[in-house]
C-alpha cells in the first residue's frame, strides 16, 4: 500500500503550527495581531468597568475621605445648665441674693496640630485605598491575558487536531478500499480507525477546554456575555512590545527595585509608612497642653443688701490639661507609634524582596523556555519530520510496520503541540512578569495614574 502521500500530508499539515520567534509567530500577520491585540484590550477594559470589586474600593475610599473630613473638626461643645447658692432652708431662688441660675458654654480644644495630623493621616489612608483600583486592574489584566492566551492555544490545537482528523479520515477510507480489495492488512485498517476516534476525543477535550476558559472569562464579562458573546479569535501569543524595551534592564541585573518601586502594592506599602510617621507627630502632640475655655452666665432673682435687684454675673474661665506625668501614657504611645513605623519599613522592604525574588525567577523560567522553544525549533521538530519520512520510506519497502508509521506521525504530532504549550507557557511567564513591573502593552487608567502618585516618594 502506498502512504507517502497521504501521510506526508498528514505531516505537513500538523506541522502547521511551525517554529516561531520568541514572542510572536511568523504565520501571524501584522494585521492579525492588531485585530487579536484590539480585542484583548476591548475585552480587558470590559472587565474592568464590569468588575464589582472596583465599585467596592471606590466606596471605601470616599468613606475615609468623608471620615478625614470629619476628623479635622473640634468636639462640640458642651451647654451648662444649673442652679447656684440655692438655701435648704427654703429653696427659694429670690430670698438669697447667692443663688443664682446658670447657662455656660465649654469648648475643649485638640492638643497642638493634632486635628491637621489627623486630617492628613486620613488622607494618606484615603489615597492607598485609591491606588488598590491600579492592583485590582494589575491582576484583571494579568488574569484576562492568561485565560486568553490559553484560550488561543486550545483554539489553535483544535485547527491543527480538525486538519490532521480530516486527512487521518481520508487515510483511513483509502485503506480501507484497499483492504477491500485483498492489498491490505486488517490490523492496518484498525490502527487508523483507532487513530481517527483517538483524534475525536483530543477534539471533544478541546472543546470542553475551550468553554471552560470562556465561562471563567465571565467572572468579569458578565454572565449574560456567554449568550451574547462575539466569535473570539484568542492567540498564545503576543507581541509584548513594552515588556521587551524594559528586558535590557531587568537582565542586567538581580536588584529590580528601582522597577518595583512604582508597583502600586509598594506604593501602598509606601503610604502605610507615611500614615505611621504620622502618627508618630500625632503622639508628639500629647506632650503638648490641651486648653479648653468656658464662658458662664448667671441670672439672680433676689434684692441685694441695699434692697435693690442684685446684677447678673458673668463668668469666664480658661482650662488647661499639664502633661507632666508622661512616663505613664504619652511615652508608651510614642513609643508605639515608633515600633509601628518600623514596622511598616520592614513590611514594605520584605514586599519588595518577594516581588525581586518572584521576578528573577520569572526571568530564570523565561530563558528555560526560551531554550526550549529554541531546541523544537531547530532541532526536535526537525528530526521528528525526517523520522517519519524514513518509517514511510521503509514502510514502501516493507522493512516497517504501518503501526510504526501511525506512531512516527502521532510522535510528530505531539511534538508539534508541545511546541505550541511551550509558546503558550513563555507568553503566561511574561504576563506574569508583566504583572509585576508594569510591562503590559494595556495601560489601563488607574496604572497610569499611578506614576503621578506622590505619596511618601522619599520613603525609599
Amino acid at each position: 500500500m502506498n502512504v507517502t502521500t497521504s501521510m506526508l500530508v498528514l505531516i505537513a499539515s500538523a506541522s502547521a503550527i511551525t517554529p516561531v520567534t520568541l514572542l510572536a509567530s511568523p504565520l501571524t500577520t501584522a494585521s492579525a495581531k492588531t485585530e487579536q491585540s484590539q480585542q484583548l484590550t476591548q475585552l480587558i477594559t470590559k472587565a474592568i468597568k464590569n468588575d464589582a470589586n472596583m465599585a467596592q474600593i471606590s466606596a471605601q475610599q470616599r468613606a475615609m475621605q468623608e471620615t478625614s473630613l470629619g476628623t479635622n473638626s473640634l468636639p462640640d461643645p458642651k451647654l451648662k445648665l444649673g442652679v447656684g447658692g440655692l438655701p435648704t432652708d427654703s429653696f427659694s431662688l429670690n430670698t438669697d441674693p447667692m443663688t443664682t441660675l446658670s447657662i455656660g458654654l465649654m469648648q475643649q480644644f485638640d492638643r497642638g496640630d493634632t486635628l491637621d495630623l489627623q486630617q492628613q493621616k486620613g488622607d494618606i489612608q484615603a489615597t492607598a485605598i485609591g491606588i488598590q483600583h491600579a492592583v485590582r486592574e494589575l491582576d484583571i489584566t494579568n488574569k484576562m491575558t492568561q485565560l486568553w492566551l490559553e484560550l488561543g492555544y486550545q483554539q489553535s490545537v483544535y485547527r491543527t487536531l480538525q486538519r490532521n482528523h480530516r486527512l487521518v479520515t481520508e487515510l483511513a477510507n483509502f485503506t480501507k478500499t484497499n483492504y477491500a480489495i485483498g492489498s491490505g492488512e486488517a490490523q492496518d485498517l484498525l490502527q487508523v480507525q483507532l487513530q481517527v476516534v483517538k483524534i475525536e476525543d483530543k477534539l471533544q477535550t478541546n472543546l470542553q477546554t475551550q468553554h471552560r476558559i470562556m465561562a471563567q472569562l465571565s467572572e468579569w464579562l458578565g454572565a449574560d456575555w456567554l449568550t451574547t458573546q462575539t466569535i473570539i479569535k484568542a492567540s498564545n501569543q503576543l507581541s509584548w512590545q513594552h515588556l521587551n524595551q524594559l528586558m535590557p534592564r531587568l537582565t542586567a541585573t538581580t536588584q529590580h527595585y528601582s522597577l518595583l518601586k512604582q508597583h502600586p502594592l509598594v506604593l501602598i506599602a509606601n503610604s502605610a509608612i507615611s500614615a505611621n510617621e504620622t502618627q508618630v507627630a500625632i503622639s508628639q502632640q500629647a506632650y503638648k497642653p490641651q486648653f479648653g475655655i468656658e464662658v458662664m452666665y448667671a441670672s439672680r432673682q433676689a434684692n441685694g443688701m441695699s434692697g435693690k435687684p442684685a446684677s447678673d454675673l458673668v463668668s469666664a474661665y480658661l482650662t488647661m490639661d499639664l502633661p507632666l506625668f508622661t512616663d505613664n501614657r504619652q511615652d508608651h504611645h510614642y513609643a508605639a507609634a515608633q515600633y509601628q513605623v518600623g514596622a511598616a519599613k520592614s513590611q514594605r522592604d520584605l514586599l519588595l524582596n518577594q516581588m525581586n525574588a518572584k521576578v528573577n525567577a520569572l526571568l530564570v523560567e523565561r530563558d528555560n523556555l526560551s531554550q526550549r522553544l529554541s531546541r523544537y525549533t531547530t532541532t526536535l521538530l526537525t528530526q521528528a519530520k525526517a523520522r517519519t519520512q524514513a518509517v514511510e520510506r521503509g514502510y514502501q519497502n516493507n522493512t516497517a510496520q504501518f503501526n510504526n508509521v501511525i506512531t512516527a506521525a502521532t510522535d510528530e504530532l505531539a511534538l508539534v503541540i508541545e511546541q505550541a504549550r511551550i509558546i503558550t507557557d513563555l507568553n503566561i511567564t511574561n504576563s506574569n512578569l508583566a504583572s509585576l513591573i508594569n510591562g503590559f502593552d494595556v495601560q489601563p487608567q488607574s496604572l497610569q495614574l499611578q506614576h503621578s502618585t506622590t505619596i511618601n516618594n522619599n520613603n525609599q
